[in-house]
């Protein structure tokens, strides 16, 4: 029985070493966290400013480093850091949608990062309502 209890006890004791040591590393790793991850442009007129910004900071007591950003579509452009985000450091994201396309939209953008091995999605959605100059020509043209 005194063998049993000691085998539980020293069991115990290396799982609890063990879940100590997974969370030290996990709080030393970066770890990004978005102030949004989901931009409304709402309702604008077609050939408007379709740029948006997506900040960050790195939360970690690492390097962050973003290694792919990547739109579900060429429709959306993207520029993002290359350089590692020091430790509490804040970044951004820069997404251009084509406003030249009417219409509702909701597009995705996977972020990939040293931080975890699970892209973070990014979501961008609006409308862009034809603009009057062409609503005329439409008319003109019947």
């Amino acid at each position: 029985m005194k063998k049993i209890f000691i085998a539980i006890l020293l069991g115990s004791t290396s799982l609890w070493g063990w879940a100590q040591n997974v969370l030290d590393s996990a709080a030393a790793n970066p770890s990004i966290r978005f102030t949004t991850t989901e931009i409304d442009y709402g309702s604008i007129p077609q050939n408007s400013n379709g740029e948006r910004v997506f900040e960050f900071t790195n939360n970690g007591s690492r390097p962050l480093i973003l290694t792919n950003v990547v739109a579900s579509c060429g429709c959306t452009a993207t520029e993002w850091p290359r350089e590692p985000i020091k430790p509490n450091e804040k970044g951004s994201i820069t997404v251009k949608y084509n406003t030249s396309i009417t219409g509702t939209f909701r597009k995705s953008i996977r972020v990939f990062t040293n931080s975890s091995p699970e892209p973070i999605l990014l979501i961008i959605k609006g409308e862009i309502k034809p603009s009057h100059s062409d609503n005329y020509q439409k008319e003109n043209q019947k």
